[in-house]
């Protein structure tokens, strides 16, 4: 039985999934075949735990969050959803991988346009894997004249991480394994599944 866990700020609590647990369905993207790994509600719930903390931690400050494409679309909107508060919201784009790797070269695609000096910035990333990525846009945002900025990814791979990075927000922890689906791709295919699944090797 798999273990989910939500995180704020390096604390951590464990939940079970519910008893009525859905058999392993599979999919097959290009050369690779994938199992079921975590279903759309167990998502929601981490999501939705995530925005009572972040609301905690943003009321009135109007924070610019800037969701992070193309993985984190999904995730941004459900996000969104959760959050009553005022807040402006953008997009970026950073690419580093190909294929089920990371190539260590970041391709900065489409950087953040807003104005953010002074400001309170939530980066919105659909998962930490070696954290190269979010650690360059991080200080880059710092550099920039951002008063706070915070990372909150949907999943972490904190087995993966390869450079010191502690998210702010996190919905689920999750071992090694290349996933996808719920925004996340292999090749740019498998995106729009509900629901997430993991590499078969």
């Amino acid at each position: 039985m798999l273990l989910h866990f939500f995180v704020h700020r390096r604390k951590s609590c464990t939940f079970v999934p519910s008893k009525t647990e859905r058999f392993m369905d599979r999919i097959r993207l290009k050369d690779k075949e994938f199992e079921l790994f975590i279903p759309e509600s167990d998502i929601q719930a981490a999501i939705a735990k995530m925005a009572v903390q972040i609301k905690a931690d943003v009321e009135g400050k109007n924070p610019l969050f800037v969701g992070v494409l193309n993985g984190a679309f999904m995730f941004v909107a459900e996000l969104m959803r959760e959050l009553d508060v005022p807040y402006e919201l953008t997009f970026a784009r950073y690419s580093s991988y190909q294929g089920t790797s990371s190539t260590g070269i970041l391709n900065e695609i489409m950087p953040v346009q807003a104005d953010i000096r002074g400001r309170m910035v939530i980066l919105l990333e659909d998962i930490i894997d070696t954290g190269f990525t979010m650690s360059y846009v991080m200080e880059k945002l710092r550099s920039e004249g951002a008063a706070d900025v915070r990372l909150a990814t949907m999943l972490f791979k904190p087995e993966s991480l390869k450079c010191e990075l502690t998210p702010d927000y996190v919905g689920l922890q999750i071992p090694a394994d290349f996933i996808v689906g719920h925004g996340l791709d292999y090749d740019e295919l498998g995106r729009s599944y509900k629901d997430i699944y993991k590499v078969v090797e």
